[in-house]
């Protein structure tokens, strides 16, 4: 009996000591650790491992079925058709490419593999011998038939069709396009067709949702959702091709693909912040960035296409560069919040407004500035002959300046349309057309022959009466007022590389304006 007494004692002794170490262990779990209670608690810490659970509840309103809804029968697709390339071969054919400035982007092979890059987003074929098709999409701002996409949607198309929501199909005519902003109103022949309003890209915050409308890949009306990752983005897509690219694009991380170039970005309440207009992209396809011309920018550029067929652009005229903070150490600079001036243009609109060489502009009417893309921005929303307020540090002391803008032949006047095939007077020589024939013998598209040229000012350069010129730096050459249009604009740039070539095939370049 006193050998199982003991034996009981063991066993309820045990259960004891188990039933203690269990409860010690449980009560230890639960509880912090030194290391993290005191972190917790001591107010000296800048940072805790300890966790806390915060409830999250969506704004109130945050549904984008009601913007999507009203959005969507204003987003057209847009269908580009491409005459065949009359110098190649009987036996040529298109080639599909995801974008007509693809090779630019991706190499000459043009395949999908190359290395990484910013491109637009239309899904056209390359006009090839045998001609070619493309698609994009479009924004209808206006019940009677006018619609916004991008220049590089429409781009050498020699047809323009228009599918809209609801199926129907018109045939589109190119009011006007704007390369340098990448561009473009069409107008088809119908009457109260939805449309969507303008909201104010100035009021969208980064953080912001935001629905990306168009047709990706051929699929119509797609509806992708994300917010502003940032604002007044350069990503020196335009800059390739046009020396006066206008860049503050809007940077979303709402997806998009091939085929939603000249779509809509709109906000919650379905207002167009936006054209949708490029990816950054390794592959070609959607990885996170997509960038939208902002809609101040848009509003402006359509009602010029629409007044002037031709967009009034307005320049302040100075050599700039952004600040980082070695740039601020060397210069014993002020502030970092703005835009360096290197020089301004001799009788610009900053030159004639007292701006010097080493100030910093901060602010466009009161609207702060801290990148050449935001000033650029702020300056196109102008035309020619406005007067901006310029507000600036020259050392340590802030000024302000007014300023009347100037276009690019430095004057206020209004910039009328020049029919391509119009002969114009340049520093005394004659700039004129080319004729198809020739073009097509050559095997170029555009250009501008010159003649007078002993009398002129080009007599320096050593060209001789006939030459076509087809290239000016990186610009193409398509009709003769863009010789003056390029060459005003090297004058601010010490100088300019012209190329071209001669009506019996050679090639020559000739620098003009460099020392």
């Amino acid at each position: 009996m006193q050998a199982k007494n003991m034996m009981l004692g063991f066993v309820a002794a045990s259960l004891l000591g188990g039933g203690v170490a269990v409860g010690g262990y449980k009560l230890l779990e639960g509880a912090p650790t030194p290391a993290a209670s005191a972190v917790a608690t001591d107010p000296q810490m800048r940072y805790t491992a300890a966790l806390r659970s915060t409830p999250y509840a969506a704004p109130e309103g945050l549904n984008f079925v009601a913007a999507a809804a009203a959005v969507t029968p204003a987003v057209v697709h847009v269908m580009t058709e491409y005459k065949a390339d009359p110098n190649a071969g009987m036996g040529s054919q298109s080639r599909m490419m995801m974008d007509p400035f693809l090779r630019q982007f991706f190499g000459d092979g043009g395949g999908m593999g190359g290395g990484g890059g910013q491109m637009p987003q239309g899904h056209p074929q390359i006009p090839g011998g045998g001609g070619g098709e493309g698609s994009g999409s479009g924004v209808i701002i206006a019940a009677n038939g006018y619609i916004v996409t991008n220049n590089h949607v429409i781009d050498k198309a020699s047809k323009i069709t228009v599918v809209l929501d609801d199926k129907r199909k018109f045939e589109a005519e190119l009011v006007g396009a704007d390369p340098s902003t990448d561009l473009a109103v069409l107008k088809v022949k119908a009457d109260n067709l939805p449309f969507i309003k303008y909201g104010s890209s100035d009021d969208v915050k980064v953080g912001q949702w935001v629905l990306a409308v168009g047709n990706p890949f051929n699929l119509n009306s797609t509806v992708t959702a994300g917010i502003i990752s940032a604002k007044g983005r350069s990503i020196g897509i335009l800059a390739r091709d046009q020396a006066m690219g206008i860049e503050s694009f809007i940077q979303t991380d709402a997806v998009v693909n091939p085929g939603n170039s000249g779509g809509a970005l709109v906000n919650t309440a379905g207002d167009l912040i936006g054209i949708n207009s490029a990816i950054s992209s390794h592959t070609g396809s959607f990885e996170g960035y997509a960038f939208a011309v902002p809609s101040a920018i848009v509003s402006k550029v359509v009602d010029d296409l629409l007044k002037y067929k031709v967009v009034q652009r307005a320049l302040l005229g100075v050599q700039m560069r952004e600040i980082d903070a070695s740039f601020a150490s060397e210069k014993k600079l002020a502030t970092m919040n703005g835009v360096y001036v290197i020089k301004p243009v001799e009788n610009s609109a900053a030159a004639l407004a007292g701006l010097r060489e080493g100030d910093i502009i901060t602010a466009i009417n009161n609207t702060s500035v801290t990148s050449s893309a935001q000033l650029q921005e702020q300056v196109a929303r102008f035309r020619p002959g406005d007067k901006i307020t310029v507000a600036y540090y020259r050392g340590a002391e802030k000024r302000t300046a007014s300023a009347t803008l100037f276009n690019a032949a430095n004057t206020t006047a209004v910039v009328r349309e020049t029919p391509a095939n119009a002969s114009i007077a340049y520093e005394g020589a004659k700039l004129s057309a080319v004729s198809t024939k020739l073009q097509n013998s050559l095997g170029i598209e555009g250009g501008a022959q010159i003649s007078g040229i002993a009398k002129s000012n080009f007599k320096q350069t050593g060209m001789a009466d006939g030459f076509i010129i087809t290239r000016i730096d990186k610009n193409q050459i398509t009709k003769p007022a863009d010789v003056a249009a390029y060459l005003e604009q090297a004058k601010n740039n010490s100088g300019a590389l012209i190329e071209g070539v001669y009506p019996d095939g050679r090639k020559s370049y000739y620098p003009i304006g460099r020392e």
